[in-house]
């Protein structure tokens, strides 16, 4: 499985998820993208010792390709035998006592979910032509889906959330997100990181901002600043260097609102000089802490 990347300021949600999964309950993590659902079960599922089987949800989730199929190549040669059936995501997780993460749970077709009802419930399923399959011990579903995010969603069944427990997941403190950019990313300035962590956050109060960005905005923007520092020969703390990698890394994750008129672009730049302060008259002069406090030249 490698080597899970370290779990940042998320011991009440580990200790939660942990205690579900021991109790026999399947769980659904929800919050934001970029709140550490997926590195928080990895993590998990490594000290645990299990194998953790991810299905990524979306339309094309059939209930064939999340249970699996019999090869029909093969079945015209032998028949409809168990050797020649092809274990899905589903029934590797539970003939392999794992863990099966189904990301983006309210992108899921409801047909497929349906099949998953039975199997939380009672732990076995009953493929045609195969037979019950009963699911190992230690076998547990961790789905995690995203609240704020309408597009191409649909409404989850209560027949799924009764038989689920949830964990709800936010955004991280300041000092945490600053840990994980430190952890993920090239920081050349202490200072500067800790602005960028402000810029992102800031992101997701704006009144013109449906979405802001998550921690992963933080890490493309120090990962951009510092590669296009090295291309131009400036400092790591360039202001206009930063401002454009600003650009790159946040104006495809916001999403404006609908009531404004401005491009995210715009927004993105009001955000970056509220918290680098404005432009220095000569970039040559640049200060090398990450720029002139707010509202000062």
């Amino acid at each position: 499985m490698g080597i899970p990347a370290p779990v940042v300021d998320r011991r009440r949600e580990t200790e939660l998820l942990e205690a579900a999964l021991r109790a026999g309950a399947h769980v659904v993590l929800e919050g934001p993208p970029g709140t550490g659902k997926s590195t928080l079960l990895r993590a998990l599922a490594s000290r645990r010792d299990s194998a953790l089987v991810l299905v990524e949800g979306n339309a094309e989730l059939t209930p064939a390709r999340l249970v699996g199929h019999f090869d029909p190549a093969l079945v015209l040669d032998r028949g409809y035998r168990p050797d020649v059936f092809v274990d899905g995501p589903l029934l590797d997780a539970m003939r392999g006592a794992g863990l099966l993460y189904l990301e983006e749970l309210n992108r899921v077709p409801e047909e497929t979910l349906n099949v998953l009802l039975t199997v939380m419930s009672e732990r076995e399923i009953a493929v045609p032509r195969l037979g019950t399959v009963r699911a190992e011990p230690g076998f547990g579903i961790v789905a995690a889906m995203n609240p704020y995010d309408a597009v191409g969603t649909a409404r989850v069944s209560s027949a799924v959330y009764d038989r689920t427990c949830r964990i709800v997941m936010g955004y991280q403190s300041a000092e945490s997100e600053q840990a994980i950019l430190t952890q993920q990313a090239p920081i050349d300035s202490p200072e500067w990181a800790a602005k960028a962590v402000a810029l992102v956050r800031a992101t997701r109060e704006h009144p013109e901002l449906r979405v802001g960005s998550s921690v992963r905005g933080t890490i493309d923007l120090a990962g951009l600043t510092h590669e296009l520092a090295l291309v131009r020969d400036v400092p790591p703390t360039h202001w206009r260097t930063g401002l454009d990698a600003a650009f790159v890394a946040l104006s495809g994750r916001v999403k404006v609102d609908e009531s404004s008129s401005r491009t995210a672009e715009e927004v993105v730049e009001e955000l970056y000089v509220a918290t680098f302060g404005p432009e220095p008259s000569s970039d040559d002069a640049a200060p090398s802490d990450g720029g002139d406090p707010p509202g000062e030249a």
